[in-house]
């Protein structure tokens, strides 16, 4: 007998969501977690991310996009993948490798997420590499990757890859690590703005107030305050003419409360508490709504439920479910709703 053809598997439409917060808000997930999905709702988030490897050959990846994608529809929630390759693959092909990850991109946009954001921390080493970060090179990439996801469908929202926050290259060198801004103007004088409908931005170091322009005990580097980190990634785009919105694909506050020490690498966030973590990303939330010039277009706060506590990756520090069981930020973020 003929075996039987497997069924397509069907694509959940987009939702019809409207956000009540004063900017859309969504969270990255870890896992399918159907109480992190009421909690997401009860803060009033519309969005939710998730980050997605591409593995030259391995087509099953299209299969975990799909479903997650569908997750977050059936849901009520508008999807927006991370999609980033490996830098052995890329080391190893170089310019070739960016048609290949422009395929991929392509046959994720027939699944129908509502954004998709090209790479991650393409600035560092650990995700680009060594001795190859460029953000002219990148910059191609991310061209073919926006013609080949716009080609299968214009409403899909294309994200730049965020650069790390970092000024570590003086310590490292420009072979492991360039510093956010520098790449920031690379990206720009390349014209990311032009292959890009948001340009991706990170926040993940403050143990300070959004608020705060001064004062931080670790000294006064740009990237530890918020309203100093939206200036810096926009401010190369303003100085080529491009008024291109930010989107916050990760912003985070770490607090150990919950979990025991941090590992040492991360101790600079062993103060903040719980209470700190829910108010500041509301206050965060709120700030990014009044700025006009960049305008934010979307807050993905880093992240909802990873559990991950471990030396060099303390992740479930930035959760906004504790290991308790609550979620304060949900209430402090759901305070915002009505807010125009």
């Amino acid at each position: 007998a003929e075996p039987t053809p497997e069924p397509t598997p069907t694509v959940v439409p987009r939702p019809n969501v409207v956000s009540d917060l004063p900017i859309p808000v969504g969270g990255q997930m870890d896992t399918f977690d159907d109480d992190a999905v009421a909690f997401m709702q009860q803060a009033g988030m519309t969005w939710m991310k998730w980050q997605i490897p591409f593995v030259i050959g391995d087509s099953n990846l299209i299969n975990v996009a799909r479903d997650r994608i569908n997750y977050a529809h059936e849901n009520g929630f508008f999807a927006v993948l991370s999609i980033k390759g490996n830098k052995d693959d890329l080391r190893e092909l170089g310019a070739d490798y960016y048609p290949l990850l422009a395929e991929f991109m392509g046959t994720i946009a027939t699944l129908q997420p509502d954004a998709i954001q090209v790479w991650n921390e393409q600035n560092l080493d650990r995700e680009w590499p060594n001795g190859r970060i460029n953000p002219a090179s990148y910059t191609e990439m991310l061209r073919q990757a926006y013609e080949a996801i716009k080609a299968v469908d214009p409403q899909i929202r294309v994200i730049t890859g965020a650069p790390a926050p970092t000024g570590a290259e003086g310590f490292f060198g420009q072979n492991a690590v360039w510093n956010d801004d520098r790449y920031y103007l690379g990206m720009a004088n390349a014209g990311a703005a032009r292959y890009a409908d948001c340009i991706g931005i990170h926040y993940n170091e403050g143990i300070l107030p959004p608020s705060a322009q001064g004062g931080d005990p670790r000294g006064e580097y740009p990237t530890y305050y918020f309203q100093q980190m939206i200036q810096r990634a926009f401010f190369p785009f303003r100085l080529n003419g491009a008024d291109i919105p930010l989107c916050f694909s990760e912003l985070g506050y770490l607090s150990p409360d919950g979990y025991g020490a941090l590992p040492s690498g991360f101790a600079w966030g062993a103060n903040t508490s719980v209470a700190e973590q829910a108010q500041w990303l509301r206050d965060a939330i709120l700030l990014a709504s009044q700025s006009t010039r960049p305008r934010v277009e979307l807050i993905i706060v880093f992240n909802v439920n990873f559990t991950r506590f471990i030396d060099g990756d303390p992740q479930g520090g930035y959760a906004i479910i504790r290991p308790d069981g609550s979620c304060p930020a949900c209430e402090t973020i759901a305070s915002l709703r009505g807010t125009p």
